[in-house]
């Protein structure tokens, strides 16, 4: 038997050519940023943009990757069309209850109702900086918090991201317990009754209920992250500029299929079959209801996924009948990876909050002992 000749690795100069029209994208941002981050009225477009194009691409692993994964068969715009008229439903109502204020109040305090990210009168070169890091984050395929990238430079003080952090923490450990348990104990009955490869219609159908569900609970959740830009309160203009970009934002994302992020989702066990695909959708989808609804503080939606995710993989593996250690294994690389990645987005807002922002950069020394 032959072997088949392995692909030669691209060069380098192989991969720049097949990237030159990201890093264009990459460059033409990087010098409207530098160009106008003085003007204000511009600079917040600037930012808007790169953080809807980056923050839709990028937390479409967690909020749609299950949903792009399980529905490979389907007409790419029929995709876009569900989810974006969800999309605007969602945003429109948040508009007209909370007068122009799309994020349902995620950026305000609920003790003082003053906002803890409140819109600066002058952009610095940094805040619109957060967004482009996003952005090449996303292509490197590191599954990232944009809670913490878009938000963190625009904290009014340390508090802001520590309550953040606190929530974010607390729902990863949440969705790894919670999802190791419902794979776990149930792996048995799931693989008995996922075992045909014939799927009852009615399947789809709730995939697609679960999957809208999921995905305007994530509209309300991490909205923020893009509409931070614009001032809190949005006219008709703003609004409608606001809405279209997304709308038209994921029509790209679903073109594309989720683009190079969604390997992220793809590597996992099993996830395109659409009932195991259903099953993870509907146990994310309690969990952002719950954490929803218990405060307004913005939190990280990705940890949430990353918890998730990284439960199943290892309750999996756990109640897998096979003998060895390879799976199990495999299972704790790609935990791993995907802390890690999380990790060092965390690190980079971190940093990029403390160069912006005089307040936390002295918090930050203090809690290091370095002041």
């Amino acid at each position: 038997m032959k072997r088949k000749k392995s692909l030669p690795t691209p060069t380098l100069l192989g991969r720049v050519s097949q990237e030159k029209y990201f890093l264009i994208l990459i460059l033409a941002v990087f010098i409207l940023s530098a160009l106008f981050y003085g003007q204000p009225q511009i600079a917040m477009w600037i930012g808007f943009f790169t953080a809807a194009y980056a923050t839709v691409s990028n937390d479409s692993i967690q909020s749609l990757g299950t949903f792009i994964e399980s529905n490979k068969d389907k007409k790419w715009y029929w995709l876009w069309l569900f989810t974006g008229t969800i999309f605007l439903v969602t945003v429109t109502i948040s508009w007209v209850m909370y007068d122009g204020d799309v994020t349902y109040k995620r950026l305000l305090d609920p003790e003082t109702g003053l906002s803890n990210y409140p819109h600066p009168d002058n952009f610095s070169f940094l805040i619109l900086m957060a967004p482009l890091v996003l952005l090449i984050l996303t292509r490197l395929k590191m599954p990232v918090s944009t809670t913490f990238l878009m938000l963190s430079v625009f904290s009014s003080s340390s508090k802001g991201i520590t309550t953040m952090i606190s929530k974010s923490v607390s729902g990863y450990f949440i969705a790894f317990i919670v999802s190791a348990l419902v794979w776990y104990f149930g792996y048995n009955y799931i693989k008995k009754k996922f075992k045909s490869r014939k799927v009852h219609p009615m399947w789809m159908v709730a995939q697609w209920l679960v999957s809208g569900t999921l995905w305007a609970v994530w509209v309300m959740q991490d909205g923020a992250n893009i509409a931070v830009f614009l001032p809190r309160k949005l006219d008709g203009l703003q609004f409608g500029i606001f809405s279209a970009a997304i709308f038209i934002g994921l029509g790209l994302l679903f073109f594309l299929r989720g683009d190079k992020i969604q390997e992220v989702v793809s590597e996992k066990v099993r996830i395109s079959d659409i009932r195991a695909a259903t099953l993870v959708d509907f146990t994310y989808a309690l969990i952002l209801v719950y954490k929803l609804f218990i405060s307004t503080v913005p939190m990280s939606t990705t940890w949430i996924f990353l918890g998730l995710i990284g439960g199943r993989e290892i309750a999996i593996n756990l109640a897998r009948l096979k003998k060895g250690k390879k799976h199990k294994k495999k299972a704790l690389r790609m935990i791993g990876k995907d802390f890690l990645f999380a990790a060092i987005g965390l690190t980079i807002s971190l940093i990029l909050a403390a160069s912006v922002n005089a307040a936390i950069r002295n918090d930050l020394m203090i809690f290091l002992g370095l002041k």
